[in-house]
C-alpha cells in the first residue's frame, strides 16, 4: 500500500482542513469546515467529486452518481421536486408495479409518445378526448367496438363506411336522409 501524506490545518479564520494525499494513486481527499460550509472533495488525475453542505443545502457534484439500497429509497420534498437528464435518456424500471400519481394534473409531452401493454391498456375518466390535428386512427387487429347510450359519427367533408365482408346497418328505427341517395 502506498504511503499517504496526511495533514490537519486549524485556523480561527479559515476553519479546519483535513487532507489525505495518495501520490501513487494520484488522488487527494480533502475535508474542509469553515464555520458555515462543510466540503468533502476527492480529486483524481482526471475527475473531481465534491459534496458541499451548508445549513440550508447539500450539493453533490461528480461524474457519475449511484445510490444503492438493500431495502428502499424514499425522497420527499415539502414543495417541489424535479429530475432532469440534460443530454441522455431517462429510464425508470420497476420489478413489480409502477405507480405515478398527482393530485391535480399529469402532463406528458414529447415529439413522439408510445404507450404499449402486453396484456391490456385502459384509459378511464369522466370525459375522455383523443384527437389528432391531422389524422386519427383507431384500429383493432381482430375486433373493434364503439358503444355508448348515444354514438355520433360526423365528417365535415366525406364520410365513408366500408366493409370487405358483410355490412349491416340496423336499428329499431333506421333513417337514411340526404338530398341525393344512391343505393347499389
Amino acid at each position: 500500500m502506498a504511503k499517504l501524506v496526511c495533514t490537519l490545518e486549524m485556523s480561527k479564520e479559515r476553519g479546519v482542513t483535513i487532507t489525505v494525499e495518495n501520490a501513487e494513486g494520484k488522488t487527494v481527499q480533502t475535508i474542509t469546515m469553515d464555520g458555515t460550509t462543510l466540503t468533502i472533495q476527492v480529486a483524481g488525475e482526471q475527475e473531481t467529486s465534491t459534496l458541499t453542505q451548508t445549513a440550508e443545502k447539500v450539493t453533490i457534484s461528480c461524474k457519475d452518481f449511484s445510490v444503492v439500497a438493500r431495502n428502499s429509497i424514499s425522497c420527499v420534498a415539502a414543495k417541489t421536486a424535479s429530475y432532469e437528464s440534460q443530454e441522455g435518456d431517462t429510464t425508470v424500471n420497476s420489478g413489480a408495479r409502477l405507480v405515478q400519481q398527482a393530485r391535480t394534473a399529469v402532463a406528458v409531452s414529447a415529439t413522439d409518445v408510445a404507450v404499449s401493454a402486453r396484456s391490456s391498456a385502459k384509459v378511464e375518466a369522466i370525459t375522455s378526448e383523443i384527437s389528432g390535428t391531422q389524422a386519427l386512427t383507431l384500429k383493432g387487429a381482430v375486433q373493434a367496438a364503439l358503444s355508448g347510450a348515444k354514438v355520433s359519427v360526423k365528417a365535415d367533408g366525406l364520410l365513408g363506411l366500408e366493409s370487405s365482408g358483410l355490412a349491416s346497418l340496423k336499428g329499431s328505427m333506421t333513417n337514411i336522409g340526404g338530398s341525393l341517395i344512391k343505393a347499389g
